[in-house]
């Protein structure tokens, strides 16, 4: 099973960005997607950006994962 979680764009940097989830900041590869920007939430899966979230759920998503 694999385990994508959903994290905001905070900084781009070429094809790599600087995400965050909660407290945790990585470094993640975004060439996956089309026209990313500072604020999106995307779904992060070893490294790579997979795709766009919508930040409704992606804000729904994270609250439950820190309930857990």
């Amino acid at each position: 099973m694999c385990l994508g979680i959903p994290m905001k764009i905070l900084k781009i940097e070429g094809d790599r960005a600087l995400v965050s989830a909660g407290s945790v900041q990585r470094r993640i590869a975004v060439n996956f997607l089309t026209s990313p920007r500072i604020g999106d939430y995307v779904i992060v899966h070893a490294g790579f950006a997979i795709e766009k979230i919508d930040p409704e759920k992606a804000e729904e998503t994270l609250r439950m994962l820190e309930e857990l």
